[in-house]
């Protein structure tokens, strides 16, 4: 490379060439004009994630309660998401206890916002993030999942391409924008999961960075760090969980999610670099969130967790790391750490997450051994939830 060469040309051609081959795997994936759709569950996982016996949801299909549902050879039941959901409100009906199989909010319950954030990519603070708003989603939650991060990986896994799907906008951005902006339902796009909506991100998202300076400049006596919360204000009753997937860096966006945020959950990659890393962001985090809240920004939280990511248990040095990181803050850190596990990154190649996929795609011990990991993290999470509802 000579040095007359410009580097946001080569850059600009790269990107270029790039999100043509994307664009052509995705029409590989997807035809055009096709929305990805959620598998149907087997009644075995439809029993588990309600807590029942397989033999009780057959009696039920016998007895004609409950939806119809799809039959398939040896007489195998399958059920649609919105088959679950229909079986949640038949069977909170009979419940002894409110609650069990329709968790979300009661009456006086707030709105939990939970905010996913860490400052070093590759975290695996997206794959977190979407998997507990899935899993929120499944067991019953009404969730709306937030992308916040330009890069827009959490939309991409929910079928949303940035720089195809969204060229006339529709991301965070036009809700908060300083300028005109629009009502926040204008920006949600419902998901192929029963009860999981979504606001997807782009890189207009950066514009709240560079415009933001320039509004604290004007003095015009609007905060940054309110619009947010202000905004999800404007839809809170329709959600009971929202989930917000904040970019990797601390700029405006990442202090306003955390002014709106009831809850915040720090992903951890359990290497010295990384901690390293994560240690320079919280020095940063306090410091800035600091003057947010001496100019009137609600800090309070129900809880703060780190949750352990990409954990590979046969790694001494990780070991050493967690517990390092155990002693250091106690029950700050979940008790469940999620697994590396080539059932995620397998997963992820066709843009799916571990909820998605087929079992049938995967070796049962690598499968199992995955979700049960991410089942209990995301367990751990959604106790806490109810928990900050005084359940």
């Amino acid at each position: 490379m000579t040095r007359q060469d410009r580097i946001d040309l080569l850059v600009g051609d790269h990107a270029a060439r790039l999100s043509e081959r994307l664009q052509a795997h995705r029409a590989q994936l997807f035809p055009p004009h096709a929305r990805k759709e959620l598998r149907k569950f087997t009644s075995g996982e439809v029993a588990a994630l309600l807590g029942v016996k397989d033999a009780y949801l057959r009696k039920l299909h016998l007895d004609g309660k409950g939806p119809e549902v799809e039959i398939r050879g040896n007489g195998r039941r399958f059920y649609a998401p919105s088959d679950i959901a229909e079986l949640r409100k038949f069977l909170e009906k009979g419940a002894k206890a409110p609650g069990t199989y329709l968790p979300g909010r009661r009456e006086d319950d707030h709105l939990q916002v939970i905010t996913v954030i860490n400052f070093k990519g590759g975290s695996g603070k997206t794959t977190t993030a979407a998997h507990l708003a899935q899993k929120a989603a499944l067991d019953g939650y009404r969730v709306l999942a937030i992308d916040l991060d330009p890069q827009a990986s959490l939309s991409a896994l929910h079928g949303y391409q940035p720089e195809f799907d969204m060229l006339d906008g529709g991301t965070l951005y036009d809700a908060i924008r300083y300028d005109d902006p629009v009502a926040m339902s204008d920006v949600i796009q419902k998901t192929y999961f029963h009860d999981l909506d979504i606001v997807p991100g782009n890189l207009d998202l950066m514009e709240f960075e560079h415009e933001t300076p320039r509004a604290l400049a004007e003095r015009s006596g609007e905060m940054f760090f309110t619009r947010v919360g202000d905004k999800l204000a404007e839809v809170q009753d329709d959600y009971d969980l929202v989930i917000m997937d904040c970019p990797p860096q601390l700029g405006f966006l990442t202090m306003s999610a955390l002014s709106a945020a009831t809850a915040v959950l720090v992903t951890v990659h359990p290497q010295m670099l990384d901690v390293m890393s994560m240690c320079q962001f919280l020095l940063m985090t306090s410091n800035l969130l600091g003057v947010v809240s001496e100019a009137g920004g609600d800090m309070s939280y129900d809880w703060m967790r780190y949750v352990v990511t990409r954990y590979e248990p046969g790694d001494g040095p990780q070991n050493q790391m967690v517990s390092f990181m155990r002693s250091m803050f106690g029950e700050y850190v979940l008790n469940h750490p999620v697994l590396k596990s080539t059932a995620i990154s397998d997963a992820g190649i066709t843009k799916q997450t571990l909820y998605e996929v087929e079992k049938s795609q995967f070796t049962r011990s690598t499968y199992e051994r995955a979700m049960e990991s991410l089942d209990s993290a995301n367990g751990e999470i959604l106790d806490l939830v109810q928990k900050s509802w005084g359940r």
